[in-house]
This record gives C-alpha cells, structure tokens and sequence, in this order.
C-alpha cells in the first residue's frame, strides 16, 4: 500500500494504548505520521512506536484538522466529547469504548465477522464491541452462519487486566501480600480478588445482570445481526493477569456435529484449534492467549443434554485481540477503501 495515513492514538498511555502502538508498528501499518494523545497529566512524556519514541500529547489541547484515522482508548466520557470533534474534522475514529456501541448509526465491529458494516459509518465512527463478546463471536460467528445458533449460554472468567492498570497492581500487591500474612485490602475490586473469583463485573442492572453481562447481549445481537438470539450471560472476574476465558453453550437450529464444527473453526479466520482429550490438550490464558493475537477453542463437545447443543471453551488475550488488535483491523479495512 503506496497510501499513508496520519493516525492518532487516543489514551496512548494506558494499557490498551500502547498495545494499538505495538500492533501498529508490528503490523506495519501505513502511517505517515503517529499522534499520540492523552490526558495533561500524561503531555511531554514519550510512548514507544516500533524503534522510536513519540512525545505525547495534551488531547485537551490537540486540533484534529488532518488526522486521518483516531483510535481511541480513553474511556467513555473522552470518547463522548473528543470523538465527534475527530470525526467532524474529517478523521475515521474507531473507538473503544462503549459511548457508541449501542446507537444505529454506528456499526459495532469484529473484523472476521462483520468487516463489511466497516463501510456503514454515516457519523465517521466504529465502535469496538466489549472483549468478552469480541472473542466468543469470532469462535461463533462461522458457526451461526452455517447453522443459525438460536441460544447461547455463556461463563465469562475475565482477567483483572480487563480493569485496567489498577487492576493488574491490585492482584499482583494482594498476591504478594497475602504471601507475607497481610490482609487484602480491596480497593479496586469489590473484594479481594487474589486467589478468589467475583461474579460481578461493571454495575448490577434492574433485572439483576450487570453491565458486563449484558453487553454480551446487546453487543452479540448487533454484530450478528439477529435479534432473535437468546443470550444467558454470566461473568466473573477472576486472579489471571491477561486473557478472558469463557465456557460457552449453543443451541443452533440446524445440527452441528463435533466434527463439522472443529472443521468451521480450524478454517475460521483469527482461530486457532486446540483440542486434544489429554493433559494440557485445551487452551488456557497463560500457555495460550497472553500475548497472542488469535481466539483459541478447545473442550468441542456435543452437548448431551441438548439435540442440537454443542459446548466449547474460548481462550483470548483481552488486550490484544480483545481490544487493541480489532482496532487495528477494522483501521487496516478503511484504509483498504483507498
């Protein structure tokens, strides 16, 4: 690609942000010139962009006149006020949060999915699903086209880096002080979360979800464009670093046998097959997903309770394909416009 781009990234500074700068470079993105942005706090210091360094600067402050691509990963409240000022001077912004993944005119993107709605932009924004659903609809997505998944019932068990920084300081000084006899003391989890597991993530809801698990339903619907989709969430937080893991059961109209479905996967673009009936033959976060860009599935296995129910495990780093690296996707999809 002979075409170059003027790319900003938004939040550059936090966990997801310098992860979209890793991909970026890694994936030798046509950029012709890199913005980083951030807050005020974070302006004059430096971000690294493959072999060099990047100054940061003040998003308050910024002009977005000429930007030709914005990622954004900031938070809901930035994207809400800076990412409609991006968009009207001209930029394409892929945003990361969920200020906009709900609203019509906004396509809500997983690039093996749905890559066409890429186009469907009529307010110059993409929005980014949550990572929890990113990495169970790339696994189900090639097998709802083949035949029709009528419900899913699904565990979440997501990382404490889905929580950001703080989340990751908190499970490591919890671990380490447990380990010296000390107590816990929850500050960003409602709990303690070293060695124990929180089946609550974001806010509980009036129908008694949270958030978090309803954006699985919401989001789930939206990508694959079926509002008929039954969907029977729950999430837990639990002590792993990096990588979403979920326990996910359909009921498809069609009958998918074990077979036709590893054979959908292993084809499926962004997947990776690891199911063996033996020890260590089934992804997990840690030998698997952290630091990878692929959605991993093992456990396949018809569900016997069901006539047309299968069971699968899905393995996923948050960060990367969870967010930052389908960022980067759909970005490489405008830019294929030309």
């Amino acid at each position: 690609m002979s075409k170059t781009f003027k790319v900003a990234v938004v939040g550059a500074t936090g966990a997801v942000g310098e992860v979209m700068l890793s991909i970026l470079a890694e994936r030798n993105f046509p950029v012709g010139e890199l913005v980083a942005l951030a807050s005020e706090r974070s302006a004059g210091g430096k971000v690294k962009f493959g072999h060099r360094d990047v100054v940061v600067q003040d998003l308050a402050t910024f002009d977005p006149t000429g930007v030709d691509i914005a990622l954004f990963s900031a938070g809901g409240s930035t994207s809400k006020e800076y990412a409609p000022k991006f968009a009207a001077a001209g930029a394409v912004v892929i945003d990361n949060s969920s200020a906009f993944r709900y609203d019509a005119d906004v396509p809500l993107v997983v690039s093996e999915v749905n890559p066409d709605q890429v186009k469907n932009r009529p307010r110059g924004i993409i929005a980014n699903p949550n990572c929890s659903t990113m990495q169970m609809l790339v696994a189900l997505g090639p097998l709802h086209r083949k035949a029709k998944i009528e419900r899913i019932n699904v565990a979440t068990y997501q990382s404490v880096s889905g929580a950001g920084r703080s989340g990751l300081e908190e499970l490591g000084r919890q671990t380490a002080g447990i380990l010296n006899f000390q107590q816990a003391d929850p500050q960003r989890f409602q709990v303690q979360i070293a060695f124990n597991l929180i089946p609550h993530i974001d806010d509980f809801l009036d129908n008694g979800y949270t958030k978090e698990e309803m954006k699985l339903v919401w989001e789930t619907r939206k990508i694959l464009g079926d509002d008929s989709i039954q969907v029977n969430p729950t999430a837990v937080r639990v002590p792993v670093f990096y990588g979403h893991s979920e326990a996910v059961n359909i009921e498809t109209r069609d009958k998918l046998t074990v077979a036709e479905a590893r054979k959908l996967l292993e084809n499926a673009p962004g997947v990776e097959v690891v199911d063996e009936h033996k020890a260590g033959g089934y992804p997990t976060p840690v030998t698997h997903a952290s630091g990878r860009d692929a959605v991993y599935v093992g456990r396949i296995r018809e569900d016997f309770s069901h006539p047309r129910g299968l069971n699968l495990w899905v393995v996923s780093d948050n960060i990367r394909k969870g967010a930052a690296l389908n960022a980067v996707q759909i970005a490489e999809l405008v830019a294929a416009e030309g």
